[in-house]
């Protein structure tokens, strides 16, 4: 337990809180403690990014040659590969999601340190810019920013935690990461991994602790030079004003509220028809909703509605809830009792201001933080449902007659994060994807991504990118490098004497 308990990591040792402080990590299947971590505060903070500052201004990481910093990730993502089943179960276990799950999201963490390792090792030494003079050499360069703070969600907090640390080492920048007070436990098994592959210490730092106070902290932290943060828009809009004073660069990604738009033609067969509906549930209650880009606004073309709705809401009463390490279990727990009650909360609204109850739209009897899969039909667009985020396994259904309709109530969101078209006329499909304000739009399909993609949103889910080579450029500078190779006098100024300039 006491080992437990040293949970922050700053400039390559691990100890408790300077106040002693700890918080207890809660199972979401039975409400029971099953881990202590320490609880940091601003003095630890302040002490993690000295010794993040340490590190990149005088350290060996943001020195180390390229093709060594991708040997380290590499290294790091066969770790992962050797550990899965340990860390897929503690994911499973903090989280409350499947076993499977867990397992999946172990992978895509392997794939993202792969992903930036090969990324950073294939470029060149720099862009070289025809200045028209042989007399000029001039090159574009990339730079690690400096000292970066890393803040994840408690949704997938170890994979959120990879889609910044890899590029952010990748690039050769150090790091205090402070993951989610509720989930932190595998982030800290990754600061683990990241020391056992090598990384030099004091480039990889980890507060666990609340974001009022150490999240806060970074984001306002004078030396600290980019803060990425993923989590609600609410926390999100915090942490850009805290940044602002410094000027520091800022990512965020915000969440979205994302349109799953199915026409009728998708459904002309019994194949189409089965693989839509399934796809809806797929979109709607994987991690039971709690999924930045869940497809929690189901549109649906108003001739398919009663047959699609229908079979939708039988197999969503179907889904089976239990602890995700057991057998045949399909979905877990929400993550927290304030979770639970939000998600009972946007429901009674919903009821309240005329949706109809499909399916779902209670808790089971017994232990823990679970919540039926709830189908919430006759949903228009003035419903906080509708409107808003919850992180919950609730999707709504909405309906339109022509494309037109389809694609305004689709793009009828401050949010803009995901979406999906179903048609089996790809004219159509292709038409409607390109109309869609959303960051990421799928074609008859939902969820997949992929590490070499971009991954973000328009509007409100946030600002910049995380994976692809936008992702790795959000933690570097861009130097321009001019060099005369003939240089002389230019005489711009006048007052320069015969004798000067004989």
């Amino acid at each position: 337990m006491t080992a437990a308990l040293q949970t922050i990591h700053v400039g390559g040792e691990w100890r408790p809180a300077l106040t002693g402080a700890t918080r207890e990590i809660i199972d979401p299947v039975d409400a029971t403690t099953f881990a202590l971590v320490a609880e940091g505060d601003v003095q630890d903070t302040d002490d993690a990014v000295a010794a993040a500052r340490a590190a990149f201004d005088d350290g060996a990481w943001p020195r180390t040659p390229v093709a060594e910093r991708a040997a380290l990730l590499r290294r790091v993502a066969a770790l992962l590969e050797r550990d899965r089943e340990r860390i897929g179960a503690l994911e499973s276990q903090d989280a409350g999601k499947t076993l499977e799950e867990g397992r999946v999201d172990v992978d895509c963490v392997r794939d993202a340190f792969l992903y930036f390792a090969d990324l950073v090792a294939d470029e060149s030494e720099g862009r070289v810019v025809d200045a028209g003079s042989d007399e000029i050499r001039s090159v574009v360069v990339h730079e690690p920013v400096g000292v970066c703070a890393l803040i994840t969600p408690w949704n997938y907090p170890l994979l959120q935690a990879s889609w910044k640390i890899a590029p952010a080492l990748a690039a050769g920048n150090t790091f205090v990461i402070k993951p989610s007070e509720i989930t932190p436990l595998t982030t800290v098994v990754l600061i683990e991994l990241l020391l056992e592959a090598g990384l030099p210490l004091g480039a990889a730092n980890i507060v666990t602790g609340p974001g009022g106070t150490v999240g806060a902290r970074l984001a306002e932290h004078p030396d600290v030079d980019l803060v990425s943060f993923t989590g609600g828009l609410v926390s999100g809009t915090k942490v850009a004003r805290a940044a602002v004073d410094s000027v520091k660069k800022v990512a965020l990604e915000l969440g979205g509220k994302n349109p799953n738009v199915v026409f009728a033609d998708s459904c002309a067969t019994a194949e189409g028809f089965d693989t839509a509906v399934d796809q809806a549930l797929n979109a709607a209650f994987i991690h039971s909703g709690q999924v930045c880009s869940a497809g929690s606004r189901l549109i649906v073309e108003e001739s398919l509605r009663e047959r699609f709705v229908a079979e939708l809401a039988r197999r969503a009463g179907l889904i089976r809830l239990g602890r995700g390490t057991d057998e045949g279990v399909e979905c877990g727990p929400l993550v927290s009792a304030a979770q639970l009650a939000r998600t009972e909360e946007y429901v009674a609204s919903a009821l309240g201001e005329g949706a109809v109850l499909r399916a779902g739209g209670e808790r089971p009897a017994g232990p823990g933080y679970f919540y039926r899969p709830t189908v919430l039909d006759r949903c228009h667009r003035r419903m906080r449902v509708v409107r808003e985020e919850i992180f919950g396994p609730v999707l709504t259904v909405e309906t339109f007659r022509t494309e037109e309709q389809a694609v305004a109530l689709a793009n009828d969101t401050e949010y803009g994060l995901a979406g999906a078209v179903w048609s089996s006329d790809e004219d159509r499909a292709r038409r409607v994807a390109a109309r869609l304000r959303h960051g990421t739009v799928w074609i008859n399909d939902f969820h997949p991504y992929l590490p070499q993609a971009e991954w973000g949103g328009f509007g409100k889910s946030g600002i910049g990118r995380e994976l692809g080579p936008s992702g790795l450029a959000e933690y570097r500078e861009t130097k321009h490098i001019y060099q005369n190779l003939a240089p002389r006098p230019v005489r711009w100024f006048a007052g320069t004497t015969a004798k000067d300039q004989a």
